[in-house]
Order: structure tokens, then sequence, then C-alpha cells
């Protein structure tokens, strides 16, 4: 049997999308119930996209060479004055350099 079709891995896909679903609309469900949201709440839904970026970029950061770190580190100078395109591009440009000169 194909890799693709083995049973163990679809069912392990499919598992992974009810649990999924199930996250996402019960988050909705719970929020729809709420006639207003807690500020305890409100403070932690706030802090998600935080969190989510630094368990996106502290890997990179930890794993990455000297020029990830560099690169990172003008991005993030960068991102504090200006928008998110400056600041993309500036990574890119700085790793491309140190890619290339080493």
């Amino acid at each position: 049997m194909s890799t693709f079709l083995n049973t163990d891995m679809v069912a392990l896909i499919l598992m992974c999308a009810v649990a999924t679903f199930a996250t996402r609309i019960g988050g909705y469900m719970l929020m729809a119930r709420m006639k207003s949201i807690p500020p305890r709440l409100d403070a932690a839904l706030n802090a998600v996209p935080a969190a989510v970026l630094t368990t996106l970029v502290a890997p990179a950061f930890y794993a990455g060479e000297i020029d990830i770190k560099i690169a990172m580190a003008v991005a993030l100078v960068i991102g504090l004055r200006f928008s998110v395109m400056p600041m993309l591009l500036a990574g890119w440009c700085i790793v491309m350099v140190f890619r290339h000169l080493l």
C-alpha cells in the first residue's frame, strides 16, 4: 500500500481535523453564549497573537545561524519604527547579503 493511503496516516489526519474543528466550534459556541466578554478573558485573548508570534520566532532565533540572528535583530528594530514591508525587506536583504558573502 502507498504511503499516502496508509490507514494509520488517514486516521491521524481525520482525528486532527476533528480536534481542530471541535476546538474552533467550541470556542465560537462558548463566546456566543456570553452576553459580554469578561476583562480577564479579553486580556487573555489579546495576548494570543504575541504568544503565537513568539512560538514561531523563538525557535528560528535559537537554532539559526548568525545571519538569521542579526537579520531578526535588525528587523525588530526596523519593525518598531516602520510598517511590516520595510521590516520584512530589511530582514530578507540582510540574510541574503550574509549568505552571499559568507
